[in-house]
């Protein structure tokens, strides 16, 4: 079985809940996994046998700490098994919650250098109370614009979390011939 660090990047939470969801699928598949914030001391993904990242949308981006992290280690997220996936409220439509047709995970794989193997994209939760009112003014005119619900007590999750377990196994099964301690 591999060893994966999994790095991700969470502004108020959820797409920690996600990668914490995705580790436990993964260990339960006898990988081992370090879960690693982006923001966190800096980690070097060559002691490791695969490497996903996730990361959360905030007013329209990811976190430039994931571009820093993937353009200092391209070399070596090329050389592994590795995958990447973006959480974002965009994905609650079903015309917008594949890599394929999502804006920010096209947006992503057009801008970076790294091509990951695998890319998925989930739901985020929309919480306006937990938002600072700077955030929630901006989530607010985005969801108006995108027609998305605007009501400051709209308390909405929009993970798929049956696709979350699935992409974990996919990327399990990616790793799985990593060629790591085991495997």
């Amino acid at each position: 079985m591999a060893d994966i660090l999994l790095l991700y990047s969470s502004v108020y939470g959820h797409a920690e809940r996600i990668s914490k969801r995705i580790q436990a699928v993964l260990e339960n598949q006898g990988h081992g996994v370090d879960l690693k914030p982006v923001s966190g001391p800096p980690v070097d993904p060559r002691g490791y046998d695969a490497v996903l990242i996730g990361a959360s949308i905030r007013n329209g981006k990811h976190n430039p700490k994931i571009l820093r992290f993937i353009e200092q280690h391209r070399e070596v997220l090329d050389e592994k098994p590795s995958g990447f996936f973006s959480v974002n409220l965009v994905a609650r439509k079903p015309e917008k919650n594949t890599p394929e047709t999502n804006p920010y995970t096209k947006a992503f794989v057009a801008k970076s250098p790294w091509q990951p193997r695998l890319l998925g994209v989930f739901g985020g939760d929309l919480d306006y109370q937990r938002y600072s009112a700077f955030d929630r003014n901006v989530i607010r005119f985005i969801m108006w614009i995108t027609k998305g619900p605007t009501d400051p007590a709209t308390k909405d999750e929009y993970t798929d979390w049956d696709e979350v377990a699935r992409f974990a196994t996919r990327f399990g099964e990616l790793a799985g011939g990593a060629g790591g301690p085991s495997g």
